[in-house]
């Protein structure tokens, strides 16, 4: 075997290093310059952030009435919808109370009647003292044109005297009672008259707290931190359980400072939940800023200016709003964990994100107004007990709920 034979594998060795280290460095190359193209195209007009959680309404049940806790009708964890009674308030005393108001109203509008009555009744009394004072005169006269003859005595002219003096007494206490009479009804009818509208008033606040001893779910959602207990004396504005509508979720993300150039409304946002993972994935929108950083607004907010400081890169709280649908598809949990990834070159409302306008948002349905019921009560104990007199009973007469009959005079 020759020496050139012998010393080739190891000649070759040295040779291929530099190839390989010029490999090497070409593919890093390629990947820094890869990586770099692509953060200058791409990454760096995102911002994310996994300081995010699912945030939501969280709806109180309080009352507005005192009273005794009879039935409990939901729990944690169960489904409700609009206008399902949650908790039942012992109704006895509101009902007693509606039934004084009721009667109170029933009786105004029976004195008022009469009030209207008597208006006619005096008019009359008016009407035959000035009859009567013109006779008295009539007599006075005949007796005066007689005192020269000898006719007529003294004592009978003074008698005459005396009955129109009496007379003209008369006609002047009946326009008194007439004009106080008048006083209380002119301008007016039964149904408007403002003795009415007070115990028509009584009626409506008796009824409506009669009402509210039924505590219904305002909006469509899950019971949570029930507390209330059957038995229990509650007051007005104790909270008892709350409804959290889990159909209406937004995410609050707290991005740095740094992170917040160029962030507009409008702009989209994708979001992954920990509890779906990076398989499922949120498609959102942000919608508003807080008005400051989360330490601004905390119980014990941060004091830079006294002792020795140290920087803390802040951090502020974005709203983003999800779709409804993907939240039916994959519902989420008030308090879950979100990673939120913001698309900054979305122009979005072309705004930037500290003017942004409030956005308009309810996320409780109509419930229906209990005072139409009232109202309703209130018509028709007028109109039974306005009777058939000739006062205004311009009321349509129908059947109402509870035996009672809706009327459309009094408001």
């Amino acid at each position: 075997m020759s020496d050139t034979e012998n010393h080739s594998p190891a000649s070759s060795a040295p040779r291929r290093r530099p190839a390989m280290l010029l490999l090497t460095a070409l593919v890093f190359g390629t990947i820094g310059i890869a990586w770099g193209a692509w953060w200058a195209i791409e990454a760096r007009h995102h911002v994310d952030t996994d300081d995010a959680y699912v945030a939501g309404d969280v709806v109180q049940i309080t009352p507005q009435i005192a009273g005794t806790v009879l039935a409990i009708h939901a729990d944690d964890t169960d489904q409700v919808k609009p206008g399902t009674v949650l908790v039942e308030l012992d109704p006895a005393d509101a009902q007693v109370a509606l039934d004084q108001a009721e009667a109170a109203l029933a009786r105004t509008v029976r004195d008022v009647r009469t009030l209207f009555a008597t208006g006619a009744s005096l008019d009359a009394t008016v009407a035959q003292r000035q009859s009567d004072l013109a006779r008295a005169r009539d007599d006075l006269r005949r007796r005066e044109a007689l005192t020269g003859t000898g006719a007529v005595s003294g004592e009978e002219l003074q008698h005459a005297r005396s009955t129109v003096s009496a007379a003209e007494a008369a006609l002047a206490n009946a326009r008194e009672q007439r004009a106080s009479n008048h006083a209380l009804i002119d301008n007016t009818t039964v149904e408007q008259h403002p003795s009415v509208a007070q115990a028509a008033a009584k009626v409506e606040e008796a009824w409506l707290a009669l009402q509210r001893a039924r505590l219904p779910a305002p909006i469509a959602g899950q019971v949570v931190k029930r507390s209330v207990q059957v038995g229990t004396r509650v007051s007005p504005g104790q909270p008892l359980m709350a409804v959290v509508p889990l159909d209406s979720l937004w995410v609050e993300a707290n991005f740095k400072e740094s992170q917040l150039g160029g962030m507009h409304p409008g702009q989209h946002a994708v979001l992954t939940a920990d509890l779906y993972g990076s398989k499922v994935e949120y498609h959102g929108r942000v919608v508003g800023l807080a008005a400051g950083t989360g330490s601004a607004f905390a119980l014990l907010p941060a004091q830079n200016a006294t002792g020795n400081w140290i920087k803390v890169v802040q951090r502020v709280p974005v709203r983003i709003a999800l779709d409804p649908e993907e939240l039916k598809a994959h519902p989420l949990r008030i308090g879950l964990s979100m990673v939120v990834d913001v698309d900054r070159r979305d122009p979005g409302d072309g705004q930037p994100l500290a003017s942004a306008g409030v956005t308009a948002r309810s996320s409780s349905e109509a419930m229906p107004s209990l005072a139409d019921g009232a109202r309703q009560r209130v018509e028709a104990i007028v109109a039974a007990n306005l009777g058939g007199g000739a006062v205004s009973r311009s009321v349509p007469v129908a059947a109402g709920p509870a035996g009672h009959a809706p009327l459309a005079a009094l408001r």
